[in-house]
């Protein structure tokens, strides 16, 4: 099973990040965060993390990650520094950081995962969704999870879009059958 997960930052006690989703205080946002993970990731799922996990204290986001189940794929937000991103695999030999973008085949999908929004079809709106590439991105803080849907064929997995949960890839397949389907009726 592969999951998509946004970015979270965890350990940003900054209350125009945690109160918007719902949460009073920084803890009670990372708790939820690391809850609401492990009841859909088993310890075999990898799940792609879009970059941002964690900012400003590294040394309790390494200790939170760390109680997130399953093999972790973290892709580099604006966020991860060099020190940052040896922190990642220092924390165990199931996180592993995998660049700034990553390209993921999974079912007859293409999906192109990065932190920002990528433009990545032109002119392909007429072709089956199994024949382009899927922009999977989490950089932009918003609910709408098809808020670049008019630049391309782009989805956002922000923590926002699906109530504080990772995005399966399965149901992100569906939401954008029914998007297609809706538009092009």
């Amino acid at each position: 099973m592969a999951n998509v997960r946004p970015p979270f930052w965890l350990g940003h006690d900054k209350d125009f990040l945690y109160k918007p989703r719902g949460f009073n205080s920084i803890e009670e946002h990372d708790e939820a965060i690391i809850q609401n993970w492990n009841e859909l990731v088993s310890p075999d799922d990898t799940v792609f993390c879009l970059g941002d996990c964690m900012l400003n204290d590294n040394e309790g986001g390494c200790r939170k990650l760390n109680q997130l189940a399953g093999n972790i794929r973290i892709i580099y937000g604006n966020h991860d520094s060099a020190n940052r991103i040896q922190m990642y695999s220092n924390i165990r030999p199931t996180i592993l950081g995998v660049g700034f973008a990553y390209v993921l085949k999974y079912q007859g999908y293409s999906f192109y995962l990065s932190h920002y929004p990528t433009l990545c079809s032109n002119y392909d709106d007429d072709k089956p969704l199994k024949a382009r590439t899927v922009s999977i991105c989490g950089h932009s803080h918003t609910k709408d999870k098809f808020k670049d849907m008019d630049k391309g064929l782009i989805f956002h997995v922000e923590l926002d879009t699906n109530n504080n949960k990772p995005w399966l890839l399965d149901d992100i397949i569906t939401e954008l059958k029914n998007y297609l389907n809706k538009t092009n009726n």
